[in-house]
């Protein structure tokens, strides 16, 4: 087992990796159970969920576990012929391979699991599942095996994984519903209505994907959002013309800027990763574009940027922009072609 000093001077990818690879060694993880996942490793060791993916990508890469599709990540069985990757070179030993179970096979499913599935649970479990592992991760049998349950029974409440997506962008937006009757300033208005939006961007980044504008989906409550938003535009005395200008505008600009806050897809392994931790997983990196000295503004920067502050400045000035239209003294034509 590594030292408490050397374990420090790891990385805190490679410090999961020792821990998770000293429970294998140790027997507490036997061949085919299930390691920790992403977001249990986040909670266990404190860690950005980047360095949680890097560490179970660096654990299959040594052989220890596998990625077995809507099951998990499974400790596997290792070949005799693989060398102890963590011995000096020349000095490897090789392990002797453990038997690992077989699966249980899709008919040992539990049927009274099926009886007792509901939609609003399947609708859930799909959430939990986009919030650890984005889109490309959701499946219909992936969303079964968190739930314990055929993937057969799933088509009982929901006709596909098109029809799963639009009841959880329903589900994220109704837990969100914007208030009625809307603050009668449409500067409080809409700064309530981008701020639940942020918030919505910022807990399930999945769903920047899938909004109204981007064309992806159409729920009845993303439309009722919409609805809402232009409401207050239409009650300054905008056409529905005018207030689609103005809900396009901000729209882009919660989205564009959820974008940039949340890293969607930067390598395999960073999936989800936050500016914040993106910034200073690159520290060392950093150091060494600051010491050539030729971006000096760039690094003289007080740290990582505050998202909340940039969002927040950006759309007070934006509002600020968007005055003269939605008070009735410009067009949308002239809102976009002014300097």
């Amino acid at each position: 087992m590594m030292s408490t000093t050397a374990e420090q001077e790891l990385p805190p990818y490679a410090r999961v990796v020792a821990d998770i690879r000293a429970r294998i060694d140790a027997g507490e993880l036997r061949p085919g159970d299930r390691v920790p996942s992403t977001r249990q490793i986040m909670r266990e060791w404190g860690v950005a969920m980047a360095t949680a993916t890097k560490a179970l990508a660096a654990l299959r890469q040594e052989g220890l576990v596998e990625a077995v599709r809507g099951v998990g990540t499974l400790v596997r069985q290792e070949p005799a012929s693989a060398p102890d990757p963590r011995a000096p070179q020349g000095q490897r030993e090789y392990r002797v391979p453990r038997e690992r179970p077989r699966p249980a096979e899709p008919t040992e499913r539990r049927p009274a699991a099926d009886t007792a599935l509901t939609r609003e649970a399947i609708v859930r479990a799909a959430i939990t599942i986009a919030d650890a592992e984005g889109l490309d991760g959701l499946s219909m049998r992936r969303v079964a095996t968190q739930l314990g349950v055929s993937t057969m029974a799933l088509y009982r409440h929901v006709a596909n994984k098109d029809a799963l997506v639009t009841a959880m962008i329903d589900q994220v937006y109704t837990e969100h519903a914007l208030p009625e009757p809307a603050p009668a300033d449409w500067r409080e208005a809409l700064e309530l209505a981008l701020r639940t939006e942020w918030g919505i961007y910022r807990r399930h980044p999945w769903t920047v994907r899938l909004t109204m504008l981007a064309g992806a989906v159409q729920s009845p409550q993303l439309l009722e959002n919409a609805e809402w938003m232009m409401r207050v535009v239409s009650a300054r005395g905008r056409s529905p013309d005018e207030a689609m200008a103005v809900l396009t505008f901000v729209s882009a600009y919660t989205s564009g800027m959820a974008l940039q806050a949340t890293r969607a897809v930067v390598e395999d392994y960073e999936f989800g990763m936050d500016a914040e931790h993106w910034w200073r997983s690159r520290g060392p990196e950093f150091l060494r574009l600051a010491e050539q000295g030729r971006y000096p503004l760039t690094f003289s920067i007080s740290g990582p940027p505050d998202v909340h502050g940039v969002f927040e400045l950006g759309m007070k000035h934006l509002l600020d922009g968007l005055t003269p239209l939605i008070e009735g003294e410009g067009s949308p034509q002239e809102a976009a072609v002014e300097p």
